[in-house]
């Protein structure tokens, strides 16, 4: 890691799910913006997108809010659309960005044509709800919010 990057760390259900290094683009002290490449190894089909060696992900966190939003665009700058992971509010503790995902995500395409709410049977199925009811309102509460945002076309306000 060198000396302006940071190091993003996904956590779920207590263990690390990926770690990668990203560069700082913004920091306001409440979101912080940071750009990496595709970080897991080969291709993830997702049937509506592929993400693949190449791709650079603008990744939106912020200290206050439940979520995560992840701009995709191809190798050669073409915006694929947004990835949004449901998480507790990111901690930020030096160089190491921590969010802990909470199962459920939001997809955006490029076009705001498709909007798909995401592995919402995994969040059924976590036990959150029953663990920490304030945090699994908390997500709902997010995933409706982003979800409201795409469909009404202001998605861009979240990043502005």
């Amino acid at each position: 890691m060198s000396a302006n990057s940071v190091e993003v760390r996904l956590v779920k259900a207590g263990a690390t799910k990926i770690r990668y290094p990203a560069e700082p683009v913004f920091d306001d002290g409440n979101r912080l913006t940071v750009r990496a490449p595709w970080a897991a190894p080969g291709v993830r089909d997702f049937g509506f997108v592929r993400f693949e060696p190449g791709d650079v992900f603008t990744e939106h966190y912020w200290r206050d809010r439940w979520y995560a939003v992840k701009e995709v665009r191809a190798g050669d700058g073409v915006l694929k659309g947004w990835y949004c992971d449901i998480t507790r509010p990111a901690v930020v503790d030096g160089t190491e960005v921590v969010v802990e995902d909470l199962d459920l995500d939001l997809w955006v395409s490029a076009d705001g044509g498709t909007i798909l709410r995401l592995d919402e049977d995994e969040f059924a199925a976590s036990g959150l709800r029953e663990r920490d009811p304030r945090a699994a309102d908390e997500a709902e509460r997010a995933l409706d919010a982003l979800e409201a945002l795409a469909r009404a076309s202001r998605f861009s306000e979240l990043l502005g």
